[in-house]
């Protein structure tokens, strides 16, 4: 069972957004099917940096893809999907995160999910400089913990950054040139103070 969902998953992967879009023309339930294998993981990932529960993520996660459901333009040929579901997913994750705040609760600082203990332990292990990167992160302002998230976490270009954000090119090499120095210098006190 599990290898033949790992595998509609890695055949989702290689559709493009327009071959998706071509699909959508003649069955739109297996375009939304294809567009939901394709971007779920991703986009649960994206939301669980920002959210810090995986509970929570997966409710953004399903909100988004309802949305997306429900977007009439979601595959006309000047659609942008990628952008467009991370900025969906960028605002509902900052809604709930502003009503945290607003309430006064306390956000998790875990910043992985916890799918198995095992896992779990070897990651730490492994990727220590990452965690120390993402507690790093957890101290930003949100402005620049989005930016890193989508360029480091979500891979995503430049260009998408600047649709997904919905700023100017320049602004996106701008604010990401200084996310990064402030990283870099949250992480090196960091490790002055532990020395």
């Amino acid at each position: 069972m599990y290898a033949r969902i790992q595998t509609q998953h890695d055949v989702a992967k290689n559709w493009s957004d327009e071959s998706i879009k071509a699909l959508a023309l003649e069955d739109r339930q297996a375009a939304i099917e294809i567009l939901t294998d394709k971007y779920h993981k991703r986009l649960y990932y994206h939301a669980f940096y920002i959210v810090k529960n995986g509970e929570e993520a997966r409710d953004v996660i399903q909100e988004v893809f309802i949305k997306a459901i429900r977007e009439h333009r979601l595959f006309d040929a000047e659609f942008r999907i990628k952008p467009w579901l991370y900025r969906v997913t960028s605002n509902l994750c900052f809604n709930i995160v502003r009503n945290k705040k607003r309430r006064g609760a306390i956000l998790e600082t875990i910043p992985f999910a916890t799918s198995s203990a095992a896992r779990q332990v070897e990651w730490v292990f492994a990727n220590q400089l990452q965690k120390e990167l993402v507690a790093a992160m957890d101290k930003m302002s949100p402005n620049h913990k989005e930016i890193l998230i989508l360029r480091y976490f979500d891979d995503l270009s430049y260009t998408e950054i600047a649709e997904v954000l919905g700023v100017k090119l320049g602004t996106v090499m701008s604010r990401l040139s200084r996310a990064r120095v402030r990283l870099l210098q949250m992480v090196e006190s960091r490790k002055d103070d532990l020395t």
